[in-house]
């Protein structure tokens, strides 16, 4: 059997996605099915699948499936990515609303540019309380304390923007990052895991940062990851409300608005091709 698939790319964090409306393909099917199509030497290739399915509450529902097979909460790129791929079917249309594991999202879609378009999502709220992020320990908040990740106490911030993360602040990107960041991710005061931000300050509105994904390592950018680290960097004093987010790829801009308490994400999102991928 053959699955369509359409693949794009926001700031290099690139994303299959899959119609459900398009396949026989059910839900219990798709961890495998995302293993074998996100394989970077056997299958297509990608740091996930974004499965596009009917909504009662919304434009249409996105299950966010990560390289290794388990389900995300949300993903910042992904809304983006959708919105694009909504775009190009109705070409007329500016605006969708998104139902997502996390609750409802709105994208908005602005101006083109070479490769794609810039496009808006809302994240939500971010959430502080240990016990709804999820993280193990008897504090009520974990902002900029320690936690033990292995036989380390490793000061850093976690919150949820939809999704869970912790945010590490660092100097530079001269060490292995990708090791500490899996160690993190699967550290046992993380019980669903968690996405890694490794945060340089380069000014109040400039960030630079390296992600570790729960359940794709390192990625090229991550939208929630860039809203993570803002909305951290503002509780700890260190940064403004609205940001620059600079990755390997480019850059997202984040704005957590003091008024509303909700978190606007805006970057570019192209598309790079569409095909048939055979499953075994």
């Amino acid at each position: 059997m053959k699955v369509r698939f359409y693949k794009y790319h926001a700031v290099g964090n690139d994303f299959l996605v899959l119609e459900a409306a398009a396949t026989r393909i059910r839900g219990a099917s798709l961890p495998r099915l995302t293993r074998a199509i996100c394989h970077r030497r056997t299958g297509v290739g990608a740091d996930g699948v974004l499965w596009l399915s009917s909504s009662s509450k919304a434009d249409c529902r996105v299950d966010v499936y990560n390289a290794d097979g388990s389900w995300a909460e949300k993903s910042g790129n992904g809304l983006r990515i959708i919105g694009l791929h909504l775009a190009r079917r109705h070409r007329r249309r500016r605006e969708f609303l998104i139902e997502t594991g996390s609750g409802l999202d709105l994208v908005r879609v602005g101006r083109s540019r070479r490769g794609g378009y810039e496009l808006t999502t809302e994240l939500g709220r971010p959430e502080f309380e240990a016990r709804k992020v999820p993280v193990r320990t008897r504090l009520p908040y974990v902002i900029n304390g320690p936690l033990s990740i292995g036989p380390v106490a490793l000061p850093m911030t976690c919150l949820s923007v939809g999704n869970p993360h912790a945010v590490v602040l660092v100097d530079g990107f001269e060490f292995d990052w990708q090791v500490l960041g899996a160690a993190i991710e699967n550290a046992a005061v993380f019980p669903n895991g968690t996405n890694v931000e490794f945060v340089k300050i380069l000014s109040r509105t400039r960030l630079r940062l390296c992600e570790w994904e729960r359940g794709a390592g390192a990625t090229g950018s991550s939208g929630t990851g860039a809203a993570a680290a803002v909305v951290a960097l503002v509780m700890l004093g260190l940064s403004e409300r609205r940001c620059r987010v600079l990755f390997d790829f480019g850059a997202l801009n984040v704005v957590w608005d003091a008024r509303t308490d909700l978190i606007r994400l805006t970057g570019p999102a192209a598309y790079i091709a569409e095909g048939a991928f055979e499953i075994a």
